[in-house]
């Protein structure tokens, strides 16, 4: 044990793959400087929690994992957790991850240069090309769009038009 490994930020628990979840979501949604309300509320409903009159009620383990989370991301660099966490997830974690990160950029409705450059170290630390993710994000992209409601004249709602993904 080193001198400073007393200040490290994790309380003496290993890094597992939903830590690592909750701190994948933690980056995302601080990335752009901004966590607003869209991305409060998509983290409440992955990690199961309420927002109650802007207090934060996340109940259980989850709470426990929430500020771990928290913690961690604080006292850690981006590229020091992709480096630790990457080699404990399977590919389906990776994706969910992924998915999930996708989600919350797009939850306020556009996903800023910030979150994006942050979703592409993710994608390239995971090892997921482009053409892999591209039929993932539209579906993500699809759910975000409430626009299809609110606008008679958007494309995806003229007469023959199908929504397909293309693999």
């Amino acid at each position: 044990m080193g001198l400073f490994d007393m200040f490290k930020a994790d309380s003496g628990e290993d890094m597992t793959p939903h830590s690592a979840f909750a701190t994948s979501l933690i980056y995302m949604m601080s990335a752009d400087g901004n966590i607003g309300n869209e991305e409060i509320g998509q983290l409440l409903s992955v990690l199961g929690g309420q927002d109650q009159g802007g207090v934060i009620n996340v109940g259980g383990n989850n709470r426990q994992l929430l500020d771990r989370a928290i913690k961690y991301a604080r006292s850690n660099s981006l590229d020091h957790f992709l480096t630790e966490a990457t080699p404990l997830l399977s590919d389906a974690q990776k994706m969910c991850i992924l998915t999930n990160l996708i989600d919350s950029s797009l939850s306020d409705g556009q996903a800023a240069p910030e979150e994006q450059q942050l979703f592409n170290k993710f994608m390239q630390a995971f090892g997921i090309s482009d053409s892999r993710f591209k039929p993932f994000f539209e579906v993500i992209v699809l759910k975000n769009d409430r626009s299809v409601f609110t606008n008679v004249d958007h494309p995806k709602n003229q007469d023959g038009y199908k929504v397909q993904l293309k693999i």
